[in-house]
């Protein structure tokens, strides 16, 4: 029940960075460090200063790693590998060198040679053009603040939100990702801060724990007080104090609208993606770990069209043997037999990587040395994991999937390497499916043009639209300067995906999208129209599609992809396939408030 209040209704904007709406009073907590001692120290207690470092560093890490342990048993591998950049943080030497030397030189203490050092490095990287590397500084300052926490022997946010005795809406100039992978949700109704955005790791954990959220309410932060009544709107990206009664109403309408959604997503579950006019789609999961083979049962899907391995490689101090990865590999395949598992080969690089093997930093690493690149240099690597595909496909529904493929000559290396490897099973008389399919990924436009050559020797095809978009159009997505060019309705992608798949069909292979164009409902019917056989997408937007794919017709698709083919603006053909997705699906489209 809402408290009245002698106040108006007043609206604060931000930006919508998770989904979903509450009420509540608020809690407006303080995000300051507290006070950091500084005090001068002799000579001789450098030593001592340095060695309480390393245990507040080694501390930190074991926390890190806590929290880590923690968000990839309840969220997935993919939501812990975000804290891999706060452990490296710990593994930066600069970093400690240069604090080591502020307490030399200036004989102050370690609290506050760190704190001074760590802010620079933090305001170095706020000041940042580039919106993703801005966000990174919200990554520095929540280590920073575990490292003076316990180097004080204090306490933090975490201990105070863990105080809480009813439920709240928070609010704060920031939090940091390891604070909201631990937020309470029977406490923690949503939160709002200063600091943020869609692409912030806060914001990402937010998303994956289902906790609406604001971000960026910039001034608007000063003016909301602690108890004050509130509902918070992830859709919109706003905070209303004081809602009106009419503005309740309207709400309440939005919320038993999403409740109805979702009553009609759980319905579709088991049901076929079949459209209105009989053509069968298949709809396929994307996952990161073997233990999120109980989320592909859930959502209903049609098997895993893209398993990605790295997230078996990062945060370790070794590569993982052979038999590891087979039996991670085994365990998904026989929970979903006999449903097809699609296991991409490690694709290391760009922007995931091994802390241990200190790769030399590169200028364009998107662009660099990684995925397929970097499996046929480091083979005995390469090998190990090819021997446990092999071996983890006596299930029979298990197909490999080679990333980041170029040209012809990688194809057919790696090819030789699958042979090589099937050689040495037979000789130690180890098993493997004799009609294990290899499928390759289209995300580079070298590949879609020596796609015909390519269809020759390949199983299938499986467009990565993540990486096709950006190097086709030149435009790195994370950049906010640029981000309005990266545009999955260029002209120039959609003919990108038609050429695809021609020389697939030609050579009679399917052709499936495991990008985020997978997951969109507006481009669904695109791609299907253009001519895509199967989708991949999370488990938690699968239920989505199918719900709209059992909504249309195949003759629409197809109208929409004549007329993109057609069309020289990205703008238009957007505009053409939201009116035809809002059309025949509109459920997942109404979240429209007036106020």
């Amino acid at each position: 029940m809402r408290e009245p209040s002698l106040d108006g209704e007043q609206v604060f904007r931000g930006i919508p960075v998770s989904s979903g709406i509450c009420r509540g009073k608020i809690l407006v907590l303080d995000y300051s460090e507290g006070q950091v001692p500084s005090y001068p120290i002799t000579a001789d207690h450098t030593s001592g200063e340095l060695k309480r470092l390393q245990t507040a560093l080694i501390e930190t890490r074991a926390q890190i790693l806590e929290v880590q342990r923690k968000v990839s048993k309840g969220m997935g591998a993919g939501d812990a590998a975000i804290f891999d950049a706060h452990l490296l943080v710990l593994e930066d030497q600069t970093l400690i060198e240069e604090v080591a030397r502020v307490i030399r030189d200036r004989l102050v203490n370690v609290e506050s040679a760190f704190q001074e050092v760590a802010g620079r490095y933090a305001a170095t990287l706020s000041a940042i053009e580039d919106e993703y590397l801005r966000e990174r500084a919200s990554d520095m300052r929540d280590v920073t603040t575990r490292i003076l926490t316990n180097l004080m022997g204090g306490t933090s946010l975490q201990s105070e939100l863990a105080r809480l005795k009813e439920p709240c809406i928070v609010v704060s100039e920031d939090l940091a990702p390891s604070l909201t992978a631990q937020l309470d949700k029977k406490f923690v109704l949503g939160f709002a801060t200063h600091l943020g955005s869609k692409t912030s790791h806060t914001s990402i954990m937010a998303r994956a724990l289902q906790i609406p959220a604001v971000a960026g309410l910039k001034n608007a932060l000063h003016r909301l007080k602690t108890g004050q009544y509130a509902l918070l709107d992830g859709y919109h990206g706003q905070i209303i104090v004081n809602p009106t009664d009419q503005t309740l109403f309207e709400y309440g309408q939005l919320v038993r609208k999403q409740v109805n959604l979702q009553e009609k997503l759980q319905d579709v579950r088991d049901k076929p993606a079949v459209t209105l006019d009989g053509t069968k789609i298949l709809l396929s999961a994307n996952i990161e770990q073997a233990g999120d083979a109980a989320a592909v049962k859930k959502a209903g899907a049609d098997g895993v069209g893209l398993f990605r391995t790295e997230y078996l490689f990062i945060n370790r101090n070794t590569f993982p043997p052979e038999e590891e990865q087979y039996q991670a590999y085994l365990q998904v395949a026989t929970a979903l037999s006999p449903q097809p598992v699609v296991i991409r080969t490690l694709d290391l690089g760009g922007d995931k990587f091994l802390s241990h093997l200190h790769l030399t930093p590169e200028m364009n690493p998107f662009l660099g040395w990684r995925a397929i690149r970097f499996c046929l240099e480091e083979r005995d690597l390469f090998r190990a994991q090819l021997r446990a595909i092999l071996r983890a496909s006596t299930v029979g529904n298990i197909k490999l999937m080679y990333p980041m493929i170029s040209n012809l000559q990688e194809l057919e290396q790696a090819n030789a390497l699958v042979e090589e490897c099937k050689d040495q099973l037979r000789a130690e008389k180890a098993g493997f499916d004799p009609n294990f399919q290899i499928g390759i990924m289209i995300e580079i436009p070298s590949a879609v043009l020596a796609a015909d050559a390519l269809a020759k020797r390949s199983a299938f095809f499986s467009i990565g639209t993540n990486d096709l978009i950006q190097y086709s159009l030149a435009v790195d997505r994370l950049n906010d300067r640029i981000a309005h060019l990266y545009q999955p309705t260029h002209p120039a992608i959609v003919r990108l995906i038609k050429m695809t798949v021609e020389s697939a069909h030609a050579r009679k292979i399917p052709v499936s999208v495991c990008g985020e164009m997978a997951g969109d409902p507006v481009l669904v019917p695109l791609l299907l129209g253009l001519g895509v056989d199967e989708l991949s997408t999370a488990p938690a937007i699968l239920p989505q599609i199918k719900f709209l794919v059992r909504r249309l017709k195949m003759s629409e698709a197809v109208e929409l992809a004549e007329f993109a083919l057609s069309s020289e603006s990205g703008g238009e053909i957007l505009e053409r396939a939201q009116l035809l997705a809002e059309t025949i699906a509109p459920s997942l489209f109404e979240k429209q408030i007036n106020l």
